[in-house]
C-alpha cells in the first residue's frame, strides 16, 4: 500500500507549496478548495487514497496562503490568478507532461482557469463549481473578504458564520488568505469554449454555492454532470467524490 509523502515545490516568486503525493502510476493533480488545504479536501475522507487506488500517482498541493505553503503578506505576492502560476509551477517542478487535473470549489476555479491559460490535462474534473462560481466569481469573494474583515464580530445565525468556523478549524492566515481572494479574477464565460478536454463537473445534490454545475456542463464542450449527495461542505465527505472522479479518469 502506498504511503503519504510530503514534498515542497518553490514558486517563480519564491513561496514554498507543500506536496503532498500518494500512489504511483499516471499523475492526477488535486486542487483543493479555499480555506481549506490538501488533508482536509482529498486526504482525510479518503479520496486520495481510493485515486491512488485506481492506479493513480496523486499529487495534492496546498495552495498559496493555505494549509502548510507559504502564506505572504505582502500584496507583490498576489498578482492577479497567482493560483494559475502556482499550479505551472508545481507541473513543472512534477516534471508533468501527461497528467490529469482535478479541483474542488476554488480550486476548480483556478483548475478552469490554467485549462484556459494552456495547461493541457488530459482530462478535467470541476466539482463543487457552477458556471455563475467562474464567471461572478468577484460576488463569492466579496462575501469571503466580509467574513474576514468581521471574523472577530461575526455571530451564530449571521450568513458568515459557517465560513468563519471554518477558517478557524483549519487555521487559516486571514491576512494572506484577503490578498489571494483579491487576486482571483472571474472566468468569462465566453472563454470556456477553449476548454475542450473531455471534463467531468461534478456537485453535490443540495450544493448551488457556486451556481449551477448542469448550465457548466452545458456551456463546456465536452463535460457531463453527475450528482453526489450533499451540500457545498458535505459533500466532501461523501465517498461518493473520491468513487465518481476515478471511475470517470479510468473510463
Amino acid at each position: 500500500m502506498s504511503e503519504l509523502t510530503q514534498d515542497y515545490a518553490v514558486a517563480r516568486d519564491g513561496t514554498q507549496l507543500a506536496l503532498h503525493r500518494i500512489g504511483a502510476g499516471r499523475p492526477l493533480v488535486l486542487l483543493h478548495g479555499l480555506f481549506s488545504n490538501a488533508d482536509t479536501n482529498w486526504i482525510r475522507f479518503g479520496h486520495a487514497r481510493v485515486l491512488a487506488d485506481a492506479g493513480f500517482d496523486v499529487i495534492m498541493p496546498d495552495l498559496r496562503a493555505h494549509g502548510q505553503s507559504g502564506a505572504p503578506h505582502g500584496a507583490a505576492a498576489y498578482p492577479r490568478d497567482v493560483l494559475v502560476r502556482d499550479v505551472e509551477d508545481v507541473i513543472a517542478h512534477c516534471a508533468l507532461a501527461d497528467f490529469d487535473l482535478a479541483g474542488f470549489s476554488l480550486g476548480a476555479r483556478t483548475a478552469a482557469a490554467a485549462v484556459i491559460a494552456g495547461v493541457a490535462p488530459r482530462r478535467l474534473v470541476l466539482a463543487g463549481m457552477g458556471l455563475q462560481g467562474l464567471s461572478g466569481w468577484h460576488r463569492r469573494a466579496a462575501f469571503f473578504i466580509d467574513a474576514i474583515d468581521r471574523f472577530d464580530s461575526v455571530k451564530r445565525g449571521d450568513d458568515a458564520w459557517f465560513a468563519v468556523q471554518f477558517m478557524k478549524s483549519t487555521k487559516v492566515d486571514r491576512v494572506a488568505a484577503r490578498l489571494l481572494l483579491q487576486s482571483v479574477g472571474d472566468v468569462a464565460q465566453g472563454d470556456l469554449a477553449r476548454i475542450t478536454v473531455p471534463t467531468l463537473v461534478v456537485a453535490g445534490d443540495k450544493d448551488r454555492d457556486n451556481g449551477d454545475p448542469e448550465a457548466l456542463a452545458e456551456v463546456l464542450p465536452d463535460a457531463r454532470f453527475v450528482e453526489i449527495s450533499g451540500t457545498h461542505m458535505s459533500s466532501v465527505t461523501d465517498p461518493a467524490l473520491g468513487r465518481t472522479i476515478a471511475e470517470f479518469l479510468t473510463a
